[in-house]
């Protein structure tokens, strides 16, 4: 169980470092962790929902499913959390669209 944890964890620094220079793929997969509760973090719809849209920002086709996936599940406000989260990571690291 402690492998699986640490392995988990490495995985998920990993693919924030990932994110954090706007790799596509390192924001689709932060999105599926905070949807599914994966690598020991929680369930977090506003989380995936902005890690999915940075995705489809830097082209995911499968950000941007997922994100209409994540949002049915997501009040109006919530959303609108999400898009305000997902534009201050923009302004703070220069993450830029593709």
């Amino acid at each position: 169980m402690a492998n699986g944890l640490k392995s988990a964890q490495f995985l998920m620094e990993s693919r924030l470092s990932g994110a954090a220079s706007g790799t596509a793929e390192a924001c689709f997969d932060l999105g599926v962790a905070y949807s599914c509760g994966t690598g020991g973090l929680p369930v977090d719809l506003i989380e995936a929902h902005k890690w999915f849209n940075l995705a489809a920002l830097k082209g995911s086709e499968e950000g941007q499913t997922m994100r209409a996936e994540v949002a049915e599940e997501m009040s109006a406000r919530e959303i609108a959390e999400a898009q305000r989260q997902a534009r201050a990571l923009i302004a703070t690291t220069q993450l830029r669209a593709a």
